[in-house]
Formats: C-alpha cells, structure tokens, sequence
C-alpha cells in the first residue's frame, strides 16, 4: 500500500520528456482561459502561442492580456493565418461548431484536440473521424478523467481484481447551470449548438465514459425517461435526465443528471468483492472512497483540480503526438459516447429500450 500511495500520481503513460507542441486555442469562453490556458503554460511537453475568437480585435486583445504571441480571426484561422506558429488546435467552441475548425485543421495537417461532446450529433462526429484519418492528423477527444490519477489508479485496483467481478454502477452530475451562468440565451440551452441536449450531452457523458474507461465494457443497450420544466429549458428535452444502460457481461449502470439541481457529482462501481466510489467525482479534488470486506479506505490528492486534469490532458496528447503514438481518447473512442448519448436520447422519446 505505501508504495501505491507513493506512487499515486505518477504518469504512467508518459513515453517522452522532449518537445513542445505549440497550441492554437479556438473559443476563447472561460473554459478556455480560465482552465485550458493556465493549464497548457503549466506543462511539460505544451505552449498556448495563438488565439482564435470571432474578431481579430478580440483575439488580440485576448492575447496581448495573456502573454499569447498571435491572435487572429475564425475567417483568417479558415485562411490558413498564422498557421506557422501553432502544431495544434484545441477547440473548446459550442458543440456545434466543432467539425468545421477540425476540418481546417485536418487541411492545414495540424494535431486536434477537441473538447468533449465531440459534436452536436453522431452524424457530424462522424464525419470528423472521417476527416482527421483521410488527412492522418492525431485526433482526441478531451477526457481530461481519463488522466486524472484518482481515475488511473481505480482502473488499476478493478483490473486487479480489488471488488471481484463488476456488478453494478451509479453515477450521477449535476450543477445549477443558470446559477453558475444567468444568461436564458447561453448555447447550453440553445438545441442547434448543443446538439441532442444538455444535461446528457454537458454532464452525462462523464459518467458514462469514465465508466467505459474504468471497465472496458460498453453499453448493449438503454432505457431512459427525461423531462424538462422549466421555461429557460424549453428547448431542450433534459433538464433531468435519468438513464439504465445495460453493458456487457451482465453489468448494469444507472446514470441521472440534471442543469437544473443542487452541485454534485459521484460515480460508484460495486463488485462481488469490493465497492470503488468517486466522490466527488467530476469537479473539484476527486476522492477516491474504496471499501472491501469490513474496511473502508479514503484516498485524495491535495491539490489534484481540474486545472491539473487538464494539465495532464494536454501533456498526454502532446506525448502522443510528438512520438507518434496511438491516442487513448481518440475520435472513435469520443463517436461511441456520441452514439450512446443518442440512444438514450431515443430511448426517452420512443419509451422503448434502444440496442446499441
């Protein structure tokens, strides 16, 4: 146990130590500069050298206030603009609006990290991978849980066996979006940028992809029931959400999230032997809760946030793309999520169970 605690937060998929991939950012949101950039200046193998944003007045002013050498337009990114100073595109834009910058990329042979859902729906998810394979550029997809060591390390203990054979799962996400954010017009809550929904597509797919991740088992098929109440969700059918996937080998996973409800977010897989919970799970210093026969063990990073995911997120793909290596998250990873995401958006409309 000492040496597993030692070794807690050792990057276990590093392969190299030299290079930098210099990093053009797309949607300059909070996201992007609040978390995205912070984390790229912090790492090892990453360099923020351009922003991209709806004017290049705005992207220059952007970037002169955070220390970023070019800022240019969307319309002169399309053109090819300062293409000589940047390897990479991190595209942290409205779902929607993903697959066109992934295409300019894929055009000016450049690496792309885009963030999660990788589109508005399977078909335009699709059509990236497409794209990013006929033009041979590194496509992932951000999972920044999967390189999370609280993650890593759970993964670990369930491939050896440390609950016995996986049983069930619960995982749950939530947040008050209109708290967090007060504008009714926000593209969360605007169906033709956010895709099938909101809470499934912003919130659900962590649940379900961490889960994939840990377990190496994929969802067979799905029910689930949504509503939405309130005015500022008339355009979205989720404010609540509530989901049963089915995944292989008998394992069966309740997932619920909801835009509209008190903060929280947990992920809790139970064995014949042993229980691995999450908790909390997606926001925030994830703590790792495991408990087997009569003993029950808490494990945190002090200082492991969402900035240090992403950091890791982006030290992980600049590994992979500077020795050439197969990406873990990549865009047939991302399309799967996008396919079981509608299904569940299926299966709530129709009342049917949906096979995927």
């Amino acid at each position: 146990m000492k040496d597993w605690i030692d070794t807690y937060n050792e990057r276990d998929w590093q392969t190299t130590t030299d290079g930098t991939v210099r990093y053009a950012l797309l949607g300059l949101g909070w996201w992007t500069i609040d978390l995205a950039l912070p984390a790229i200046q912090d790492s090892d193998l990453g360099e923020a050298t351009t922003f991209v944003s709806s004017s290049s007045e705005k992207a220059e002013r952007l970037a002169d206030e955070n220390g970023v050498d070019h800022g240019i337009s969307y319309e002169e990114f399309h053109d090819g603009e300062a293409a000589d100073s940047f390897d990479a595109v991190y595209i942290g834009t409205p779902n929607a609006l993903h697959l066109e910058y992934a295409e300019t990329a894929a055009e000016l042979d450049k690496a792309v990290l885009c963030e999660k859902p990788m589109e508005s729906t399977v078909e335009r998810a699709e059509k990236m991978v497409e794209v990013c394979e006929a033009a041979a550029v590194p496509l992932m997809i951000a999972y920044r849980m999967q390189t999370d060591p609280a993650v890593r390390r759970a993964k670990e203990l369930i491939e050896d066996g440390f609950i016995g054979e996986p049983v069930s799962v619960y995982g749950n996400n939530s947040q008050p979006l209109l708290e967090m954010n007060p504008d009714t017009d926000q593209w969360r809550l605007d169906s033709e940028l956010s895709g099938y929904g909101t809470s499934v597509m912003d919130l659900g797919i962590y649940s379900i992809n961490t889960t994939r991740f840990l377990l190496d088992r994929e969802p067979l098929a799905v029910q689930s029931q949504m509503y939405s109440y309130s005015e500022a969700f008339d355009d979205v059918p989720d404010e609540r959400s509530g989901a049963l996937l089915a995944l292989e080998d008998g394992i069966k996973m309740v997932t619920t999230d909801s835009q509209n409800a008190h903060s929280d977010t947990q992920l809790k897989i139970t064995g014949t032997d042993g229980q691995i919970e999450l908790r909390p799970a997606f926001h925030g210093k994830a703590k790792l809760h495991l408990s087997r026969n009569e003993t029950t063990v808490t494990v945190e990073h002090e200082s492991f946030d969402a900035e240090d995911e992403m950091r890791e997120e982006f030290d992980y793909f600049a590994d992979r793309v500077l020795t050439g290596s197969d990406i873990g998250p990549d865009g047939r990873h991302g399309l799967q999520d996008m396919r079981i995401i509608r299904a569940i958006h299926k299966a709530a409309e129709s009342g049917d169970v949906v096979k995927l």
